[in-house]
């Protein structure tokens, strides 16, 4: 049930056509693991805890660093040398204080993965290198949960939304590419938009809105202001999710 409070603060969300207040409950039930605190989570984070996510698990091993300062907002010049998730929690306890916030400072590898997702509904991936995202695209075909992919290069980003046994996933995408470590360029902008529509297809699948970037890669180039989408079939030979693969 929502509470006097909290029928005021999301009367604006609770209103839209097919939302209400049933739709508001389901946020507030609702657990989201977050892989990463720095420019895509968080928009991701600080939007989740603003529609009234109930539990926010933040996982992110790094300390803020003054490099990051140009698109991680939620890590401020105070922060530097702070673990990041320490310091994302105590901002988004100021934007909602209603939102649960969990938080671990790991790194993600598959030893640990299944564990930290624990009982969460969805996974939002919001890394920044491609063998992190393997592991959370595994780890959400074998929990057959939904994961929201979002990268970033430049002024360019791409958003991709996984429902295991539905669509395709991460690995029907890229087919097990590798990909050198490197420091990337990204404008700060970049992150803020591919992280808002993240966080959009959070709210949509938990309140069963509208329809999921499923099987559609969203990409976004900023220099020519310009959004195109490309279908994405779901390999049955996949590796990950495939119903042919070899067991």
């Amino acid at each position: 049930m929502l509470t006097k409070e909290e029928q005021e603060r999301y009367t604006r969300q609770i209103i839209l056509h097919g939302f209400g207040k049933a739709g508001q409950e389901k946020l507030k039930k609702a657990k989201v693991f977050l892989a990463g605190a720095g420019g895509l989570g968080s928009p991701v984070a600080i939007y989740l805890a603003v529609a009234g996510i109930g539990t926010l698990r933040i996982t992110d091993h790094d300390k803020v660093e003054l490099s990051n300062l140009n698109r991680q907002i939620l890590q401020w010049q105070a922060d530097i040398g702070k673990n990041k998730v320490k310091s994302a929690a105590e901002k988004l306890h100021e934007f909602n204080p209603n939102t649960k916030i969990e938080t671990t400072s790991e790194t993600i590898d598959d030893k640990n993965v299944l564990k930290l997702v624990g009982d969460s509904d969805v996974i939002v991936d919001a890394m920044d290198n491609l063998p992190t995202r393997y592991i959370l695209n595994r780890a959400a075909v074998e929990k057959k949960l939904p994961l929201f992919h979002g990268a970033v290069y430049g002024f360019e980003g791409r958003a991709l939304t996984v429902l295991p046994g539905k669509s395709a996933c991460l690995n029907c995408l890229f087919h097990g590419i590798k990909m050198p470590a490197e420091k990337f360029p990204v404008i700060g902008v970049t992150p803020g938009i591919i992280g808002c529509i993240q966080a959009t297809e959070v709210i949509k699948c938990i309140t069963g809105q509208g329809e999921l970037l499923t099987n559609r890669l969203l990409t976004y180039d900023g220099l020519q202001m310009k959004f195109n989408e490309f279908r994405v079939n779901r390999d049955p030979y996949c590796e990950v999710c495939g119903d042919k693969r070899k067991r």
